[in-house]
C-alpha cells in the first residue's frame, strides 16, 4: 500500500469508530426520550 492509502484509512477508520465513540458518549449522557415514555400519563 502507498503512503496517501494508509493515510486515507487511518482517516477514515478514526472517523467512523470516533463517531461512534461520541453517539455512545452523547446518548449516555442525554438518553433519548420517545413520546411513549410521556410521565403526565
Amino acid at each position: 500500500m502507498t503512503a496517501t492509502a494508509l493515510l486515507m484509512l487511518i482517516l477514515s477508520l478514526t472517523l467512523v469508530w470516533g463517531g461512534l465513540v461520541l453517539a455512545i458518549v452523547n446518548l449516555r449522557r442525554n438518553p433519548a426520550v420517545y413520546a411513549d415514555d410521556d410521565p403526565a400519563d
